[in-house]
């Protein structure tokens, strides 16, 4: 799938391509078969909301899957730039757009090890974002993704390629690996609250759009993080019909771990077993097309009590929104008192 642009020179309209694009969305296609990924490289986008947890597990599942022999490339597409804080102990590493315009001002090529570091078997990197409001952080990953490919991104030799996304942001940027297939298959995490279920339900949304236009992405299932065992994040992804690959506890020893920068995806952590089998998962679970929720289904999951979800919407009126200001208005219709 391309999302290609207009061609006006072959006599063309933007109205003939907007029509196009309009009937490919209304297009029914059938579901893609459910299969393990074909190419050797496994590329794997996780999404969630900001503060879910998407790095701590990441750092953890990377290190874990390197430690039972895989390759694996870590890249943070995040514009906050945490996700390999905890693989490195909480250094922060140069990020890929800081570094590249460092090397054009003094007219200098990136390289690999301006970029790249290891740990613990993993090779990481980070894409990083402008400065805040001085440019676009989706526009910061295509550009991040531009400079990957030049320096030999599809070359490069790995079992495993997890991006770490950001699912709060629905720009064209952050969505690059569904709308462009970049990816095999795509990894929600969210814990039992709404906020975190609603950015999990709008990635399954965007799944769905570009799979209508021809895209082959699919969602292998969801990690629930800070599990409280309340339910609302196992509800929802049988209500979407994808997998729980794991369920991380919400424990006091995770979250000082996390805090102190501590890896505890590795076996000679009492948390190793729960990472080693959720590898597993990951590598394991097909791409599937979800169903998502509209926002009656996704307020459903939870207690209306405490959600809101009994309220009924009450319109305003023109006094209303005049307040002080509010006059009568004067009537046309015509009213005969006598016949």
């Amino acid at each position: 799938m391309t999302l290609d642009i207009p061609n006006l020179k072959d006599g063309g309209t933007i109205e003939d391509f907007d029509q196009r694009l309009r009937d490919e969305a209304n297009e029914d296609f059938a579901d893609i078969v459910a299969e393990e990924p074909t190419s050797k490289t496994q590329i794997i986008a996780i999404y969630g909301k900001g503060g879910i947890g998407k790095s701590f597990t990441l750092a953890n599942l990377s290190h874990m899957m390197a430690e039972q022999g895989k390759r694996v490339l870590l890249i943070g597409c995040d514009p906050k730039s945490d996700t390999t804080s905890l693989l490195f102990g909480g250094k922060a590493c140069p990020t890929i757009i800081e570094t590249s315009t460092k090397k054009k001002l003094a007219g200098e090529e990136v390289a690999i090890g301006d970029v790249c570091f290891k740990r613990g078997g993993v090779f990481a990197m980070e894409l990083g974002g402008p400065e805040v409001g001085r440019g676009c952080g989706g526009r910061g990953i295509i550009h991040g993704f531009e400079l990957l490919e030049k320096l030999g991104f599809h070359d490069w030799d790995f079992d495993y390629v997890l991006l770490d996304f950001l699912g709060d942001v629905v720009c064209g940027g952050f969505g690059l690996p569904i709308a462009r297939d970049m990816a095999q298959k795509v990894i929600l995490v969210a814990s039992n609250d709404l906020q975190s279920l609603y950015v999990a339900n709008n990635v399954c949304s965007a799944v769905e759009y570009f799979r209508k236009l021809g895209g082959n992405v699919g969602v292998a299932g969801l990690v629930i993080n800070k599990d409280d065992g309340s339910g609302e994040a196992a509800a929802f992804a049988k209500e979407v019909d994808i997998p729980v690959l794991a369920a991380i506890p919400q424990d006091d020893d995770l979250r000082k771990k996390s805090a102190n920068y501590q890896i505890v995806g590795t076996m000679e952590s009492q948390w190793g077993q729960l990472f080693a089998d959720l590898g597993m998962e990951v590598a394991g679970a097909p791409p599937v097309r979800p169903t998502p929720l509209d926002q009656d289904g996704l307020l459903g999951l939870f207690d209306a009590s405490e959600t809101g979800g009994n309220v009924v919407l009450e319109p305003a009126t023109d006094m209303d929104m005049r307040g002080k200001n509010a006059k009568p208005k004067v009537s046309l219709e015509v009213i005969y008192d006598d016949v």
